[in-house]
């Protein structure tokens, strides 16, 4: 078991190593334009997961899955032999569903937008159903300071047992 910041560290030199890889000598021509995303690593340094994403459709995604199969060895042994690990670590190329998610999250978000802008311009030409008020308030030029009448305050201090005098 290592500890956790050496782990990220072996996990971003593979993440590199691959790419380096893919990018300069594995020529396979099912392998499409692959973007290699992060590594995580097991804290035993055993098993290592390699997200990748693919820019194109899902057959050239197939295509890209089956070429990195294909190619696991030479990539795991050139992993073993730049990283100078004992035992070098499986390899699993996995698909990485974040950037589909957030095409998805900014589908939505656009839509909602929309949404608003319609909204804005129908309440723009909207009118009131009544008043543009709809709170009654009594009239300050007849009532006291806090919104009663002189006449009305003398009558529920009479109430009270107080008073007005």
């Amino acid at each position: 078991m290592v500890d956790a910041a050496r782990a990220r560290k072996i996990a971003d030199r593979i993440r590199q190593i691959v790419a380096e890889l893919l990018e300069r000598r594995i020529k396979d021509p099912r392998l499409g334009f692959v973007t290699i995303t992060d590594a995580r690593i097991t804290a035993d340094l055993s098993d290592a997961t390699v997200f990748y994403t693919v820019f194109g459709s899902e057959a050239e995604r197939a295509d890209s899955a089956a070429a990195l199969e294909s190619a696991k060895g030479l990539i795991r042994s050139e992993v073993g032999r730049q990283t100078g690990l004992r035992h070098t670590p499986t390899l699993t190329f996995t698909h990485d569903p974040l950037p589909d998610s957030a095409r998805h999250i900014d589908d939505l978000l656009a839509e909602a937008r929309a949404r608003d802008e319609e909204i804005a311009r129908k309440a723009e030409s909207a009118q009131y159903a009544g008043e543009a008020d709809p709170y009654r308030r009594p009239d300050e030029d007849e009532d006291g300071e806090d919104g009663e009448s002189p006449e009305s305050a003398d009558e529920s201090s009479d109430r009270a047992g107080h008073s007005a005098t």
